[in-house]
C-alpha cells in the first residue's frame, strides 16, 4: 500500500518556518503543526488539562494550561521537563498518526516540527527540509516580537541545534532571507520533484 511522503520541515527560530508551511499548504500539500495541536490540547478543556495540573498543579485555569505558570516550574529543571514531555509527546503521536490515516491518499504531508532534529524526529520522516535566513535577519525577525528580550531569544537560541548544522543535515534547505515570492518559488520546486508515493 502506498503512503504519502513525509515531509520533515524544521528551522530554529525565527526563520520564517511557519511562513514556508503556510506556502506548502497554500499548495495543496497538508501539513501537521506539532505546536498548533499541542495549545489546542493545553487550551480551555484541551485533553491535556487535567493531566497537566495533576503533575503540575497551578499551571491550570479556566483558560487552559498557563504557559508562563507551567513554565516557572519546568524552566531549567531537566525532571520535570522530562515528566511534561511524557505527558505531552504521546498526544502528539496520536493526533499525527490521526493526521496520516486522513492523508493516506495523498501523495506527500508536512509534518511541521520545530525541534525535529533535538528530539530525533528526523528518523520517521522520508525528507528534511530545513528553513534557514541569515542570523542577523533571525535576530532581527525574534526580537520585533511582543515580549521578547535579547535574554530570552539567547535562551531559546541555546536549546535549539545551530542553523549550520541543521542545514548540513537537510536534505533541502528554503532561504527565507529573501523575497516571499522567490521563497514561493523555492517551494514550488521542491514539491515538483518530489518523488511518487512512498510503498
Amino acid at each position: 500500500m502506498t503512503r504519502p511522503t513525509i515531509i520533515g520541515l524544521t528551522g530554529s527560530i525565527g526563520m520564517g518556518k511557519s511562513t514556508v508551511a503556510a506556502m506548502f499548504a497554500e499548495a495543496g500539500i497538508p501539513v501537521f503543526d506539532a505546536d498548533a495541536e499541542v495549545r489546542a490540547m493545553q487550551g480551555p478543556g484541551g485533553e491535556l488539562v487535567p493531566a497537566i495540573e495533576a503533575a503540575f498543579p497551578g499551571s491550570t485555569g479556566s483558560d487552559g494550561v498557563d504557559r508562563d505558570r507551567l513554565g516557572q516550574q519546568v524552566f531549567a529543571d531537566k525532571d520535570a521537563l522530562a515528566r511534561l514531555e511524557a505527558i505531552v509527546h504521546p498526544a502528539v503521536a496520536a493526533r499525527r498518526a490521526e493526521f496520516l490515516a486522513v492523508h493516506h491518499d495523498k501523495p506527500a504531508v508536512v509534518f511541521d516540527i520545530p525541534l525535529l532534529f533535538e528530539r530525533g524526529g528526523n528518523a520517521a520522516v522520508d525528507l528534511v527540509v530545513v528553513v534557514s535566513a541569515p542570523e542577523a535577519v533571525q535576530r532581527a525577525r525574534v526580537l520585533a516580537r511582543p515580549g521578547m528580550t535579547p535574554e530570552k531569544f539567547e535562551h531559546i537560541f541555546g536549546l535549539q541545534l545551530h542553523d549550520s548544522e541543521k542545514r548540513t543535515r537537510a536534505d533541502h534547505v528554503i532561504d527565507t532571507g529573501t523575497t516571499l515570492e522567490d521563497t514561493r518559488a523555492q517551494v514550488a520546486a521542491l514539491i515538483a520533484g518530489l518523488p511518487p508515493q512512498a510503498d
